[in-house]
């Protein structure tokens, strides 16, 4: 099967902004499904609310288009009920980290087998533009006119602290390396967060004077380097990408059926 035959085409042309990178992800996505062979009716795609989460409905697999913030909640629910499933979850950085962010640590924490892919794009796009808890300090937003002085935390490392078994980062510039490490980051046994920088020309470009999405994306070349390179102890400000965890740990369903065994054992 090729990519095309993993849409919705009905569901075409799509909603997002020219320029916007979630369809980047959406094709590396798919390229990555395609490079493992997976069968259609193996996957479930659980999405919130969001640019991002429109994912679920341009795919033919099955899919949730759940509330804000609860999209692992409800992956969680079914792959605890149907653990052979192949669950992946696309969320923007507001839907995973703000009021999702309670179920991200604790997904993490379980090592349940889910693959998370956080779209960062600094900002709420669906709803008006409103700062984010990625966006960072002295950015501008429509909920910070002035600049915002919150301060970002960094997806990474709050995946690694938090017990995730596979934590990687990308951009939609690396498109290559985003295909690959999505390959990875679904067939690990294991809680599997991947960040990608993903441009909003839109709302966090217009009003922070980022430029075109051409011009977002380049920032991502420029900006960031491989994780371990030279490049990053000449200049710290530099962003890593890569994977940066990647080991074997109990998985969360497999434990929870030994439980099962143990108390049917019992009884």
């Amino acid at each position: 099967m090729g990519a095309k035959d993993y849409i919705r085409a009905n569901f075409f042309p799509h909603m997002w902004c020219p320029g916007c990178g979630h369809g980047t992800v959406l094709n590396s996505l798919l390229t990555a499904i395609e490079k493992l062979d997976l069968s259609k009716n193996d996957i479930v795609v659980v999405s919130g609310i969001g640019c991002s989460s429109r994912i679920s409905g341009y795919v033919d697999f099955h899919t949730l288009h759940t509330i804000h913030g609860r999209a692992l909640a409800f992956a969680t629910g079914i792959k605890m009920s149907r653990p052979r499933l192949n669950i992946i979850v696309p969320m923007g950085d507001g839907d995973a980290l703000a009021i999702g962010g309670n179920h991200f640590i604790h997904a993490a924490r379980r090592n349940i087998d889910i693959t998370a892919i956080v779209m960062n794009n600094r900002i709420y796009g669906m709803t008006g533009g409103q700062f984010s808890p990625l966006s960072g300090y002295g950015i501008k937003a429509t909920t910070a006119p002035y600049y915002n002085i919150d301060h970002e935390f960094d997806i990474v490392n709050l995946a690694v602290a938090a017990g995730a078994t596979f934590v990687a980062r990308s951009t939609t510039y690396h498109v290559q390396q985003l295909a690959n490490i999505l390959c990875k980051a679904i067939r690990h046994k294991g809680f599997s967060v991947v960040e990608v920088l993903s441009q909003c020309p839109t709302y966090f470009g217009r009003k922070n004077n980022a430029g075109s999405a051409v011009d977002m994306m380049e920032s991502y070349k420029n900006n960031t380097t491989p994780k371990g390179s030279k490049a990053k102890d000449e200049n710290p400000d530099l962003i890593e990408r890569g994977i940066f965890v990647q080991k074997e740990f109990p998985e969360y369903c497999e434990e929870y059926d030994k439980i099962i065994k143990i108390a049917k054992d019992r009884s």
